[in-house]
């Protein structure tokens, strides 16, 4: 069906020329022919149906000959800050012939310039939740004024958290019954379902299935190919069929970094697209791209939805989506309005495991094709090492700077947890799983099976590497302080010791077995001290004994030096027993012997250990 063939009013008509529009597609047709019923639109549609265009020409017609929302506004919701920039521009092209005035509001830049937007009067306002209700806190946005309502990615919002936005929004707008609501969602889940009959009046339901969409317009192909191949396959594949424009698709910011700067490094002017990226540069790169100042890009999730690039001539999923829908959206990228395109998935042995959900969505298995060695470029900057971060989209890498002392920086390489295993040869388990996949051609059955073998070998090696590194991390900065705490081992009395300390309680057995134990077997107590020691002769000295019953060497004054029975081992212990004369508090007994001494009168200790 032609657009002609619908009663617009000339100056949309005139728009839609403008925009090379002609024959309508499935979804736009149905969206018309709902709107033309005075009823809500309730829509599964995948991006690149056509689906933009269809409500914006429902607005412009309801806006300019409805009597109902004359003088009323429209409003538009959007997951991202890229969709609603497209959908701007979009709405310029196809209104540029009427007197409507569009503004976007999103965040990651200033307000002033959206302030300035609504001071000047919008008509139709184009925003993310968060952006539209903070302009709504402030007093600057009257959800109460919005006559028309365009919920577009439904689904999107909601994995990303806006429901309870959604549903702030929707109570301060007019009634279902006041208002005109089209929502638009490439699944319809129950969460979708339940807000559509909740705030809408008697939709008209339209469902475009997916296979309009991808299977049918779309060359697929599937490369088995290891983690570490996949860079080079990559550049056989461009230089094979030196597409004019092509997007790669990654899982991890980490990986769309690490794949731009090589892509650069081969000769592809290539730009990553992701979330992390300050909003202007994001902004300027997918202007870039439009414009075909590059040509390539390389980008996460965040540009899988919204993001339209005419004449996309290749999509490359580098990454196995772990979502089977985002497979969808990504290679929606290409084949847009009618037209053909082709896509290319690598599948490696991390994310091959999202084959049987895609196909099971799809409803047709992806046909593969053989990575052989022809197709295998070389790629130049193999052994380099890029490290992204979030000042991202700086020009440069920080492969191969080290410090003053020949050390990597932090920003000398990204870590192996990121590195998309491009940096190590495959590994035994991998080898098997990649050897598994290339047998059956495709199909996952055997594959499982791989996969279970391969976990329950190396569970019990990966515990011992656990614990191994606990135990090791458990010494980390334990540092001894002295000697004595370094050979604390060596002094310390066995466990097998009667007692832990001497006490005036312990009987002489228990006692000369403790300082046998702990100072050897030097020590020895003649059968006569015993016997006076029994007899309770503490020979007047038990004064100079510490309150803990711990045994010291008596000391004379200035009468003459401390004697002991243990002085005729001096002359082999006469290292140690002048260590020991230093320390006062030591128990161990002191050999001290000098020449002409006055022999003292013999103390307690030395009548305890007397000479053998």
């Amino acid at each position: 069906m032609k657009f002609t063939e619908f009663n617009f009013n000339e100056n949309i008509q005139k728009g839609i020329e403008s925009a090379g529009f002609k024959e309508c597609m499935p979804v736009q047709e149905q969206t018309f022919q709902t709107i033309l019923e005075n009823k809500d639109v309730f829509a599964q549609s995948q991006t690149g149906t056509g689906k933009t265009a269809a409500f914006l020409i429902s607005i412009f017609q309801l806006l300019g000959e409805d009597k109902h929302f004359k003088g009323q506004k429209a409003l538009i919701i959007c997951p991202t800050r890229e969709l609603v920039v497209q959908i701007e521009e979009e709405a310029k092209v196809l209104g540029q012939h009427l007197d409507f005035r569009i503004g976007s509001f999103y965040g990651g830049v200033g307000y002033n310039e959206q302030e300035q937007s609504l001071a000047d009067g919008c008509d139709i306002l184009i925003g993310t939740p968060g952006r539209l209700i903070d302009f709504s806190k402030s007093g600057k946005i009257r959800f109460s004024e919005m006559g028309i309502l365009v919920i577009d990615e439904a689904d999107r919002l909601f994995d990303m958290g806006f429901l309870p936005d959604l549903r702030k929004i929707l109570s301060k707008m007019p009634a279902a019954d006041m208002r005109r609501t089209m929502l638009f969602s490439a699944t319809l889940n129950a969460k979708v379902g339940n807000l559509a009959w909740e705030y809408m009046n008697n939709p008209g339901e339209i469902v475009i299935e997916p296979e309009q969409l991808a299977v049918e317009a779309i060359t697929q192909e599937l490369y088995h190919v290891s983690a570490e191949e996949k860079m080079k396959l990559l550049l056989g594949v461009m230089k094979r069929d030196k597409p004019d424009t092509a997007i790669i698709f990654a899982n991890t910011k980490h990986t769309t970094y690490e794949v731009a700067k090589r892509l650069e490094h081969n000769g592809y002017h290539a730009k990553c697209l992701m979330g992390d990226l300050p909003q202007k540069k994001r902004l300027k790169i997918v202007e870039e791209a439009k414009e075909g100042k590059t040509p390539f890009l390389v980008a996460t999730d965040v540009a899988a939805r919204g993001l339209h690039i005419n004449d996309l001539s290749l999509v490359v999923n580098y990454d196995v989506p772990t979502d089977a829908e985002s497979y969808v959206h990504r290679i929606g990228r290409t084949a847009r309005a009618g037209k053909t395109g082709k896509a290319i998935t690598l599948a490696c042995e991390k994310f091959v495991y999202g084959l049987p959900a895609i196909e099971k969505l799809t409803g047709q298995k992806i046909p593969v094709s053989w990575a052989d060695e022809d197709l295998m470029v070389e790629d130049k900057s193999e052994g380099m090492r890029f490290h992204f971060d979030k000042r991202a989209g700086a020009s440069g890498d920080h492969q191969g700077r080290r410090d003053g002392r020949g050390r990597p920086r932090n920003g000398g390489g990204v870590s192996r947890k990121y590195s998309g295993g491009n940096k190590r040869p495959l590994d035994a388990r991998a080898a098997r799983v990649q050897s598994a996949v290339l047998a059956v051609s495709g199909t996952m059955d055997s594959v499982d099976e791989e996969i279970k073998k391969s976990n329950t070998h190396n569970g019990s090696e990966k515990q011992s590497i656990s614990r191994n590194r606990k135990r090791k991390n458990s010494y980390k900065g334990q540092k001894p302080t002295d000697n004595r705490s370094r050979n604390r081992g060596e002094n310390k009395a066995p466990a097998s010791l009667p007692m832990e300390r001497v006490s005036s309680k312990n009987s002489i057995e228990d006692r000369l077995a403790y300082y046998k134990a702990k100072y050897g077997e030097d020590f020895q107590a003649d059968k006569g001290t015993i016997k006076s020691f029994k007899g309770g002769s503490k020979s007047g000295n038990g004064g100079n004994r510490k309150r803990s019953g711990r045994p010291v060497a008596q000391r004379s004054g200035n009468k003459g030096p401390v004697n002991n029975s243990h002085a005729n081992k001096g002359a082999t212990n006469k290292n140690s027993s002048s260590k020991t004369s230093q320390n006062p508090k030591s128990a161990r007994p002191v050999n001290q012997v000098k020449e002409k001494a006055p022999v003292q009168k013999k103390g307690l200790l030395s009548r305890l250990f007397g000479k053998k």
